[in-house]
């Protein structure tokens, strides 16, 4: 696919809105969608890649209360005409068919393979990928489990969302202060992962969340990057790509005009 000119493609993930509480999370929702005020005239698609609510499950006929600015803007811009792309996280794996059906948005559950103006582009919310971790891949096939999603539902939603809320604000990602430590590249497992996938073919870009640090980082001499699109719980970052490049950006949550984000040690000169 060819871009327009002046158009660009965005990528934002890891909002975890519904943590720490109520009101610091509706000041991040109201700070996000005055970004997607700021993008939408010249976004050709969005991609949100994981964890954009810290905790999510339809029942049939009851969705988690709150985040009516986000989901109204949301339907805004598909309604101008503007894809978007949502990726499920670990956080919120329980999207089923709500969002696609109200907002028009395209939803994934796996990493997808894009291409623009000759780049080649992977993305997704990046958990389960890599080595290690054996802990969560097991939780996460559990999760996944048709019968065990059923038989959550069973449960009455103040009760079954009210438990999950709890375990989800236990959980480390809900600030990302704790994962907000490089580990080297050849410790980050997502790196990894990237450059075993890399040994299959080409890609320009690997896009992942997930990770709630900001990363840009060159995988090989032929210049593939391995980009972590950090979050909007304490960087306010996002990637963006114009056509020739794609860059990590800064939204401020002080105000101001998105920055290039430059606090990255990790990034290979």
């Amino acid at each position: 696919m060819q871009l327009e000119p002046g158009k660009k493609i965005y990528f934002a993930s890891d909002l975890h809105l519904g943590v720490p509480d109520y009101a610091s999370s509706l000041e991040r929702e109201k700070h996000f969608v005055q970004w997607l005020d700021h993008i939408k005239s010249d976004a050709a698609e969005l991609f949100l890649v994981g964890d954009v609510f810290d905790f999510w499950f339809e029942y049939r006929k009851a969705v988690p209360r709150g985040f009516v600015r986000l989901l109204g803007k949301l339907a805004e811009l598909s309604d101008a005409g503007i894809p978007i792309h949502l990726f499920t996280g670990n956080h919120d794996m329980w999207i089923f068919d709500y969002l696609p059906k109200e907002i028009g948005l395209k939803l994934y559950r796996e990493p997808q393979e894009r291409e623009w103006n000759q780049k080649r582009f992977y993305i997704g919310h990046g958990d389960g990928l890599g080595p290690g971790d054996h802990g969560y891949k097991f939780i996460k096939k559990i999760f996944k489990n048709p019968f065990l999603q059923w038989a959550f539902a069973r449960l009455h939603p103040n009760f079954g969302i009210g438990l999950a809320d709890y375990f989800s604000r236990s959980s480390r990602a809900k600030s990302g202060h704790k994962d907000a430590v490089f580990l080297g590249e050849d410790d980050e497992w997502l790196a990894i992962y990237a450059k075993e996938m890399l040994q299959e073919a080409y890609r320009d870009y690997f896009i992942f969340g997930h990770r709630h640090l900001p990363l840009d980082i060159q995988l090989n001499e032929a210049g593939s990057r391995y980009i972590n699109l950090g979050d909007w719980i304490q960087y306010f970052t996002y990637g963006v790509f114009d056509g020739e490049q794609m860059q990590l950006m800064e939204y401020p949550l002080k105000g101001g005009s998105p920055v290039l984000w430059t606090d990255n040690k990790s990034a290979v000169q």
